[in-house]
């Protein structure tokens, strides 16, 4: 008789027994709405300041959390998350379980459609950051977000924009102009996002109550040299590109969920 010995006592990936912690999960959960500065997260979590940055540091430390300083208060700390790197750790954390768990990038189901997303991305000079985004969502999506974009000092859109949209995205930006965040605050969007935190502070309301969410990403236009900058703008426009395609994993599943109202099983809510 053949005598089976017991398995090997195995620890649970270091990314679950980080991410797996109460709050540290709530702060994950607020993050992937949007990029937020502590005191936002304090008065969402109902945590104090020095426990929610004491579990920051905790996310930081393993790389799902991201922190930049704000362009529009120095004080200030941008969070946001590693939403690529989270996504291949629970990739990996399913499979080490079996490999059936493998996580799959889901199919986007977004078509081109009679009444498509209204997208309103802002930034301050609406001539490098708002410019890509609103060029990558409408290409990305293939007509499913009807993209604008604006600035609240507007300025001509910077050569290095037009540049890394043709030379990295076949995006030809020549038929785009700055434009005022004026001419769009009495408009109904689905979404308002924000590229930039100086255009975050004075962001007005708009009407109908759109979803807003703010993407706290560095401004490539520096005053430098052109080739000097470039590599920014790449940077830049890789970073749009990333997380246009988690908007429109969110844009997805909420088309698959207003196509079954009736199933809710297993639904995330």
């Amino acid at each position: 008789m053949t005598t089976q010995l017991p398995a090997p006592q195995v620890s649970p990936p270091e990314f679950l027994q980080l991410a797996g912690h109460p709050l540290r999960w709530r702060l994950l959960e607020e993050l992937a709405r949007s990029d937020r500065i502590v005191h936002e997260l304090t008065e969402l979590v109902g945590e104090p300041q020095n426990l929610v940055s004491y579990h920051l540091g905790k996310l930081r430390a393993g790389r799902l959390v991201s922190a930049r300083r704000s362009s529009a208060d120095r004080r200030d700390t941008y969070y946001g998350l590693e939403l690529g790197r989270i996504g291949r750790l629970m990739s990996a954390a399913g499979g080490a379980l079996h490999p059936a768990l493998r996580l799959a990038p889901p199919p986007s189901p977004l078509r081109a459609a009679a009444d498509p997303v209204k997208v309103l991305f802002l930034c301050t000079g609406n001539s490098a950051r708002s410019q890509m985004a609103e060029a990558l969502a409408r290409a990305r999506s293939g007509g499913a977000i009807a993209a604008f974009s604006a600035g609240s000092h507007p300025r001509p859109i910077h050569a290095n924009a037009s540049r890394v949209m043709r030379e990295d995205y076949s995006l030809d930006l020549a038929g785009h102009t700055s434009k005022p965040l004026q001419d769009f605050t009495h408009q109904d969007f689905d979404w308002v996002i924000s590229l930039c935190d100086r255009v975050r502070e004075v962001c007005p309301e708009f009407p109908g109550e759109p979803e807003t969410t703010h993407w706290s990403l560095a401004n490539p236009v520096t005053g430098e040299a052109d080739d000097v900058t470039y590599p920014l703008f790449q940077a830049t426009a890789a970073e749009l590109d990333a997380r246009i395609g988690f908007l429109l994993a969110v844009l997805a599943d909420r088309t698959a969920a207003r196509a079954s109202p009736g199933d809710t099983h297993d639904r995330p809510q």
